[in-house]
């Protein structure tokens, strides 16, 4: 008997960035394996620039690992 192996969906996700509460410190760049956060070219009402998503962002899978290192919790992952 041969098994058959169903290929498993990937997991998807997506991110909000609070741009207000966002210093631009960059963590969740250095963490995000898939590319899907970039710093903003615009600052927020702070003078900070926060991070954003990039072109990639429909490549997140939902990882949690920019929120986790983000030390101003702006970031919420939901998975879909």
């Amino acid at each position: 008997m041969t098994k058959t192996s169903e290929a498993k969906p990937k997991p998807r996700g997506h991110i909000t960035i609070d741009a207000e509460l966002c210093k631009g410190c960059g963590l969740c760049l250095s963490v995000c394996p898939k590319n899907c956060i970039r710093v903003s070219q615009k600052p927020n009402l702070k003078g900070y620039y926060p991070a954003e998503q990039s072109e990639a962002a429909d490549q997140c899978n939902a990882c949690t690992l920019c929120a986790t290192i983000c030390p101003d919790i702006a970031i919420e992952v939901f998975r879909d």
